[in-house]
């Protein structure tokens, strides 16, 4: 399906050039001389490059028709993970390399979506923020309480983030899936 390039939005998986991409931002530019365009960063669905590419206004564009799974992961067994399709049950092990750095948000019962292009697994999508147990935390240095004084808190995924210095083991936190950062008490 053919788009126009002034109805793209971030986030929506494209063709360019016979390769599925991903719209990562856009702007639309002005010039006081010459006609408007379009400036797309793009990233390569399948490589991960990032490809920055300009357009006319007039250009259309082709959407990728996208189908999205609401599915849970299970478990890790090896190199690969293991999702279930939450409508059909059906069983899909996914590898780290299509997974990529979501691989360290994943923990046993997490609601995600994985993501197809005609049958192939192009990566998934996480919840905006994730819950998860502290296992543990260093404890705070006295006299270290300086504004905005953190410390290293592991999680029960393995996973080590910077987390103010009240929090102790055993406690449940939420943390972004954007960046790692901490944002606060579950």
């Amino acid at each position: 399906m053919l788009i126009n390039i002034n109805d793209i939005k971030n986030g929506m998986t494209v063709i360019v050039d016979g390769k599925l991409c991903s719209i990562v931002e856009f702007q639309h530019v002005k010039p006081g001389k010459g006609s408007p365009f379009v400036k797309i960063k793009f990233k390569n669905l399948r490589t991960g490059a990032i490809v920055v590419n300009t357009f006319n206004t007039n250009v259309k564009i082709e959407k990728a028709h996208v189908t999205k799974a609401k599915s849970s992961f299970l478990y890790e067994s090896g190199d690969s993970y293991v999702f279930m399709n939450n409508e059909t049950y059906e069983q899909s092990e996914l590898t780290k390399e299509q997974l990529g750095d979501t691989v360290k948000y994943l923990k046993e019962g997490l609601d995600i979506q994985i993501n197809s292009y005609e049958g192939e697994v192009i990566g998934i999508e996480l919840p905006e923020k994730i819950d998860y147990l502290v296992e543990s935390a260093e404890d705070a240095v006295k006299g270290n309480t300086s504004t905005g004084a953190q410390k290293d808190a592991t999680l029960e995924n393995g996973l080590v983030v910077k987390v103010p210095l009240f929090i102790k083991a055993g406690e449940t936190i939420t943390i972004s899936t954007e960046d790692g950062s901490y944002c606060g008490r579950a």
